[in-house]
């Protein structure tokens, strides 16, 4: 049984990398349908503002840590998260896993020219993935979400990877993952245009120094700037309030 802890108002499950890829195993062996989420510091604050979205991350399967201060604020509150499991990671893991046990694989997100791209560079890298399908991420009305919805479950996939911004994949997964009935679900925002090379990722030591937001943000400082230094500057309050609600107990 996972460990999961609650931290500001979220349900994490306490993992490594290689924990979360044996969970996943599971899911897949046993076939029904399992939704994932990556929170951060981002997400967290969203949540805390969102009831329903936070309903839907604690209601996933499997919930990972992807942020670096999220994992440094587990352990100040006396609740250590083992690591940080990257939703880039996690997505190229299980892209490379996939390959080499034959699991089904639908793409969904993004742009029409990224999502084939996407497509095209893992059956290069990976001669023997079982491509079920991709589409593009962009779509109209609720018609038009069904017709994607059915074409996602008659491709039969094992593992769903969603390409679109937050909130919306959570919802779109919260809505239909038990309909869809894939095995592993999981919302990796803009993973695919990193995994193509159109936005780069930030150097490792960045990463381990839970610099790879402030990366980010340089590369893209007119979109990002209010999400980083402003929306998420709700984290540190969210963390002093949790820090505080600790002291009292």
């Amino acid at each position: 049984m996972n460990e999961r802890i609650t931290l500001m108002g979220c349900s994490i499950d306490n993992l490594t990398m290689e924990e979360t890829l044996q969970t996943v195993e599971g899911f897949i062996h046993s076939g029904r349908p399992h939704q994932h989420v990556v929170v951060n510091v981002d997400k967290l604050v969203k949540a805390s503002r969102d009831p329903e979205l936070r309903r839907i991350i604690n209601d996933c399967a499997l919930v990972n840590v992807d942020g670096m201060p999220v994992v440094w604020a587990s352990r100040l509150l006396g609740r250590p998260l083992k690591e940080r499991v990257a939703g880039c990671d996690l997505f190229e893991a299980l892209m490379r896993r996939a390959g080499e046990k034959g699991w089904r694989v639908f793409l969904l997100g993004a742009k029409e020219e990224v999502v084939s791209k996407v497509a095209a560079t893992y059956r290069h890298r990976y001669p023997n993935l079982v491509l079920a399908g991709y589409r593009n991420g962009y779509w109209k009305g609720e018609a038009q979400e069904a017709d994607v919805v059915e074409q996602i479950r008659a491709a039969r996939p094992d593992l769903l990877f969603v390409a679109i911004s937050s909130p919306k994949k959570e919802q779109f997964l919260g809505r239909w993952q038990a309909e869809m009935k894939v095995p592993f679900a999981m919302g990796v925002g803009g993973t695919f245009d990193v995994a193509i090379g159109h936005v780069k990722r930030a150097p490792l030591w960045m990463q381990k120094s839970g610099l790879e937001w402030f990366y980010r943000f340089l590369q893209e400082p007119r979109r990002m700037f209010r999400r980083y230094f402003i929306e998420d500057m709700a984290f540190i309050w969210l963390f002093l309030k949790e820090l505080k609600l600790k002291g009292a107990r």
